[in-house]
């Protein structure tokens, strides 16, 4: 019953949020043509760009190190429970 009140509840709240506003803004020619992203040229200029890509590195290595280590552990857990 729970459940069944939990999906109502939330099928509602979906109908009454509304993520974008009513005002519509009309897209024109110059929007597809437009080829510059102001915040990326600027963390370019900067010299910013480098601690994102860092940042993303550092993110992307820790989590593949944590695969390799649970990856190892649950090996040895396996051998254990065949022998």
């Amino acid at each position: 019953m729970k459940k069944y009140i939990l999906i109502l509840f939330l099928t509602l709240f979906s109908f009454f949020s509304q993520a974008q506003s009513k005002e519509k803004i009309a897209i024109t020619e110059k929007d597809y043509a437009n080829q510059e992203v102001e915040m990326a040229d600027t963390f370019r200029a900067d010299g910013k760009i480098y601690v994102v890509v860092a940042v993303i590195l550092a993110i992307l290595s820790g989590i593949i190190a944590y695969l390799v280590v649970l990856d190892k552990k649950i090996m040895s857990l396996e051998k254990q429970i065949k022998e």
